[in-house]
């Protein structure tokens, strides 16, 4: 008898997105790009010279993800309206696609929700 074992494939979102650099603005000494960076990525500020630290929470720290390169991420299909909505708050140029999942990539996107 042979048996034959039928892989499944995993689908995940490929996002790869601008911020342009003309939205940069002063906001109260911080620019617009800093707290996109914060607020997308997470980031540990410190104030009074490193006397005081602060983790600000990011959006990817809650959402499994694969950072390619800059700007380029892998999401779960389940996670990229999260994602998009975030980014169009931003008016950041934004590109996805359909890929297929390596095993490598599969373990990390849902070891990340457990």
């Amino acid at each position: 008898m042979v048996v034959r074992q039928i892989q499944v494939m995993m689908y995940g979102k490929l996002v790869a997105f601008r911020v342009y650099k003309n939205i940069i603005k002063t906001d109260n000494g911080r620019t617009v790009l800093n707290r996109f960076v914060q607020k997308f990525y997470g980031q540990t500020v410190s104030s009074h010279g490193g006397k005081y630290r602060s983790h600000v929470r990011g959006l990817l720290e809650d959402v499994a993800h694969i950072k390619l390169v800059r700007s380029v991420i892998i999401v779960k299909e389940s996670d990229l309206e999260k994602v998009l909505q975030f980014l169009e708050k931003y008016d950041a140029e934004v590109y996805t696609r359909d890929i297929i999942l390596t095993p490598e990539d599969e373990k990390i996107l849902n070891k990340e929700n457990q």
